[in-house]
């Protein structure tokens, strides 16, 4: 799945899997390297993987986004192009369509998203000027929210797949690491209420997992990274009422995902410009 940022790929994601894999947000690159969700059908398995948004980077980090995203576009047998309903399509999603354009061997369905969030007359508006965007296998208006069309998506996709064995063992919805999904947990928990600049900045590592001995307990140490100490101030809070709210709402998640109690030790550091420093995202992953 590829499309601009915030349009509504790991919200629809989600709704293909049946439960939530993906960490969502309305604040722009939530999403940071490739998600799979795994789909089981009785006559077919189908592996969806969720992209960063593609867009023109002005940091390091958003040109190794791209760089997820291209990559996955190179190794798929279909690609879902996402556009929201409740937007005009604009320069970034003409981007897209042209990056698409130059994989002729590949379909693409392009789905129409939030088609909740979109009056008749606005779905009607989009779809047309989807259309005119580029030559798409199939288009399709999709409202993962209200589940409207979701399941015609997984048959149109399931029906552009190469027969072969299953991939994914029946019941495995993702690949993702469970550190890596806690850590995702906590970012997402950061994200919410938080200001226009902070976003973009804000990094999550778990550094340590283990159950504690003699209970039935998980330990999880984790550090949120901001690159400015003013940012770190609005992480925090005041008397650090903020982080309390992030780490109950995130140890919750985590709890729900790990089946068992966790105790969940979160800090903020500056990582000085981060986005911006090799080393710095090697050591955050990226």
């Amino acid at each position: 799945m590829v499309g601009r940022p915030n349009a509504g790929k790991s919200t629809l994601l989600n709704a293909l899997v049946g439960q939530k894999v993906a960490i969502t947000s309305d604040r722009p690159q939530t999403t940071r390297h490739a998600v799979r969700g795994i789909v089981h059908r009785p006559d077919a398995q189908l592996i969806v993987v969720d992209t960063p948004g593609l867009h023109k980077p002005r940091t390091l980090l958003g040109e190794r986004l791209n760089d997820v995203v291209r990559t996955t576009l190179a190794e798929v047998d279909v690609i879902v192009f996402c556009v929201p309903a409740n937007e005009k399509v604009g320069p970034g999603d003409k981007f897209i369509a042209a990056e698409l354009a130059r994989l002729d061997k590949t379909p693409v369905i392009a789905v129409l998203t939030k088609t909740d969030a979109a009056d008749r007359a606005e779905v009607a508006t989009q779809l047309l000027a989807l259309s005119r965007l580029g030559d798409w296998a199939e288009i399709v208006p999709v409202s993962a929210v209200a589940g409207e069309q979701v399941e015609l998506l997984a048959d149109l996709l399931i029906a552009r797949l190469p027969a072969g064995p299953p991939l994914y063992l029946d019941g495995e919805l993702t690949d993702e690491p469970e550190m890596v999904m806690i850590a995702e947990l906590i970012r997402e928990a950061a994200l919410d209420g938080v200001r226009e600049e902070l976003p973009h900045s804000l990094a999550v590592v778990v550094e340590e997992m283990k159950p504690r001995e003699g209970k039935d307990l998980i330990d999880v140490f984790a550090v949120m990274y901001v690159e400015r100490p003013s940012q770190k101030a609005i992480v925090i809070g005041a008397g650090g009422s903020r982080l309390r709210d992030v780490g109950t709402r995130a140890r919750k998640q985590a709890e729900a995902l790990l089946g068992t109690r966790v105790y969940l030790d979160l800090r903020v550091k500056v990582a000085k410009d981060w986005q911006r420093d090799p080393a710095q995202l090697r050591k955050l992953g990226f």
